[in-house]
């Protein structure tokens, strides 16, 4: 067709036809060297407009769905009119759709009168373009668009103009699928190299997963690796910590910041807070809506210049875990895509978290029982076994019926009773009847442990809390969580730790050695001691506070002398028990040897008779026990010796003042006697509390 226009133009205007050639090929080749189409239609209007009248032109390329079509450039003289580049404009019935249907030339005549004004979008500013053509752009395989040409003076165009702005458009039409080819290639570039890196960065992500076990190292190593493809500025990790219903900051990434935010706490969380972290809804934040942030935090951000935030919950079916935080000091600089692959990246970090937190509580759950297995296995091998109490005596029963009594509930015991009555025995009749039966039975006797270390037995500490503190320990408090503590000895317990015990007890809750931390118990306490507190509390050794707290239901339990009738019993109780142990056949007692322990003293009572069948086994050779009566017959005093160098004090006081008939000072007063000057004597009975009545006939 190109050909056959030329040699038209040939017979009749050689130089014209020379010059549109030279033109079409001047075109040709500037639409081969522009690198965009309104490059290309600034060179078309530029060349063209020197061989034919007009003076406008503008690219429409046809939409996918042949809705409508966009104006994609547009190139027009200072006198002529402009649209703005992207504008849409309608295809059907429009002289633009009959060009690309009919594919040729439509000319326009009077444009203010066509469809191509509807919807009031005006492609020429009032009437200034009078007429113009439309070109289809079109190649073999596919429908382009059209090429608008529009002249101020109304009358349509040579033949010869039409046949060179129809060749244009068709070598038009060949750049623009080819540019458009091109552009498309590059965006499915752009999506695969987008693609790659987001794989990438989830993959990254799996095998931080995969290798750390440590919930810190993982979150680290996972903000290495977002930095590196989000380009942020900080990324920080707050995990929310249910009991203080609050926000805790476990990891924070901020390689060039000003100062630290990691030990900053959010504040408590609202129940928007909550649900929003467990709908998982990410969301951008502008420095607007930075301002809802906590003031001490929005102070930190506003110093490092943040201007921005990513913000995606960590959560799972199990509920809410906690929300990664990204900022930038660039605004606008998170968009959609990020947001998208932040969550997913946010995904796969909150099942990692989740099975590690799930995996610490089996592991301090396992820990605990761990611990109670051990200290049970010990309690087993200790020297009592878990037998029933042994008596029938009125003194027995009644302390039996006040353990019927106390054990359904939760009240502290205080057992009173002389050393060696079977105070643990009664305190696990307590526990056994109690409805902590299944739970742990831990026991602490305060007089067997140096008073420097009994803080540490009772509350635990921390490593390194003090010298020798290798590793963390949890003490009997928390081993006896929804279970006993059975406190022997306690008025043994120094002034300084009473006020801690006296906290345990009363508010279930304490700190261990080290540590800020507060650990919250359940406890039943049974306490237990041979001492007299109402006499400790007069001497300011015992705190009046704490033995109220302990006394709440106290129990006397009787000594041996008390229950007579019950010694029989228990010897053959011993000997049964002890002659198996040591693989001994014994059938029978002595009646003057069962006679002779029922009528001993025993100051020691259950203990101390334990002790003495034990000896007797020992020199048992036959089947009848070898009872040593000698040792039964020696006087009783001398096993009755004042248990403390105060009370021999106390009681030489004593002595001293009788034999004087109370007389402290003069000749043949008991100051004399004892060496001691009258003011030294009087301090000693202030401080030993010894009173008139204590002395006087």
């Amino acid at each position: 067709m190109l050909r056959y226009v030329y040699m038209a133009e040939a017979r009749y205007a050689p130089n014209l036809v020379n010059g549109r050639y030279r033109t079409l090929l001047e075109v040709s080749s500037a639409i081969a060297h522009q690198p965009n189409l309104q490059a290309i239609l600034k060179s078309l209007h530029g060349l063209l407009s020197a061989v034919v009248p007009f003076e406008s032109v503008a690219i429409l390329l046809l939409a996918e769905d042949e809705q409508y079509v966009r104006v994609t450039a547009v190139e027009a003289e200072s006198s002529g009119a402009e649209v703005e580049v992207g504008t849409e404009l309608p295809y059907a019935g429009t002289p633009v759709a009959r060009a690309i249907e009919e594919q040729r030339p439509v000319y326009i005549p009077n444009i203010s009168s066509e469809l191509l004004m509807i919807g009031g979008l005006a492609l020429l500013s009032e009437t200034t373009i009078r007429s113009g053509y439309v070109f289809p752009l079109s190649t073999p395989r596919r429908a382009l668009g059209a090429l608008f040409v529009g002249s101020v003076k109304p009358g349509e165009f040579g033949a010869e103009d039409i046949s060179l702005i129809a060749s244009v458009a068709s070598h038009m039409a060949t750049a623009i699928e080819s540019a458009i080819a091109i552009d498309t290639a590059d965006s499915y570039q752009k999506q695969l190299l987008n693609q790659r890196d987001r794989l990438r960065l989830l993959l990254e992500i799996n095998n931080h997963i995969i290798s750390r076990l440590n919930v810190n190292d993982l979150l680290r190593a996972a903000s290495a690796s977002i930095r590196k493809h989000f380009a942020n500025d900080f990324a920080g990790f707050w995990i929310i910590d249910k009991e203080r219903n609050r926000l805790d900051c476990a990891v924070l990434d901020f390689p060039e910041s000003k100062g630290s935010l990691a030990n900053f706490v959010m504040p408590e969380l609202t129940e928007e807070d909550v649900q929003k972290i467990r709908s998982r809804q990410a969301d951008l934040w502008s420095r607007t809506d930075m301002e809802r942030l906590p003031a001490a935090l929005l102070e930190r951000f506003t110093e490092e210049g943040i201007q921005g935030l990513a913000i995606s919950p960590l959560s799972t079916s199990n509920g809410p875990l906690g929300v990664i935080v990204l900022g930038s000091r660039r605004a606008n600089h998170f968009g959609a895509g990020d947001l998208e692959l932040l969550s997913q990246v946010g995904i796969q970090i909150s099942l990692a978290l989740d099975n590690a937190l799930a995996y610490a509580r089996l592991n301090a759950s396992h820990n605990r029982l761990e611990e109670e297995r051990l200290y049970l296995e010990s309690e087993i091998r200790s020297e009592y076994n878990f037998e029933d109490i042994v008596g029938k005596s009125a003194a027995l029963r009644k302390v039996l019926e006040q353990i019927a009594i106390v054990a359904p509930t939760d009240s502290t015991v205080l057992l009173h009773g002389e050393t060696g009555t079977g105070k643990e025995l009664v305190a696990r009749a307590v526990h056994s009847l109690s409805p902590r039966k299944d739970r742990t039975f831990v026991r602490l006797n305060c007089a067997a442990i140096p008073s420097g270390l009994v803080e540490s037995e009772l509350f635990g500490h921390e490593k390194g809390a003090f010298t020798g503190a290798l590793m963390q320990k949890r003490g009997r408090f928390e081993l006896a969580d929804h279970g006993t503590f059975f406190l022997d000895e306690i008025g043994d317990i120094s002034l300084e730790l009473q006020p801690k015990l006296l906290r345990a007890l009363q508010e279930h809750e304490f700190e261990r050695l080290g540590s800020t931390k507060t650990i919250q118990v359940d406890v039943r306490l049974i306490a237990a001691t041979h001492r007299d507190l109402s006499a400790m509390i007069r001497d300011g050794k015992f705190r009046e506070d704490l033995f109220y707290r302990l006394n709440v239901f106290p129990i006397e339990v009787p000594p041996l002398r008390e229950r007579r009738e019950d010694i029989p019993l228990l010897v053959h109780h011993f000997v049964a028990h002890l002659a198996r142990r040591m693989q001994k056949r014994i059938v029978s007692i002595p009646k003057r040897a069962m006679d002779a322990l029922t009528n001993a003293p025993w100051p020691g009572n259950i203990r101390e008779l334990e002790n003495f069948i034990e000896r007797c086994i020992i020199l048992t050779q036959g089947d009848q026990l070898v009872v040593p009566l000698e040792e039964l017959a020696r006087p009783a005093s001398r096993t009755a010796p004042v248990s403390t160098f105060h009370d021999a004090e106390r009681q030489a006081i004593i002595d001293a003042l009788k034999s004087c008939s109370g007389k402290i000072s003069g000749s043949g007063g008991a100051a004399e006697r004892l060496g001691l000057k009258r003011t030294t004597l009087q301090n000693k009975m202030r401080k030993l509390n010894i009173s008139r009545a204590d002395y006087s006939q």
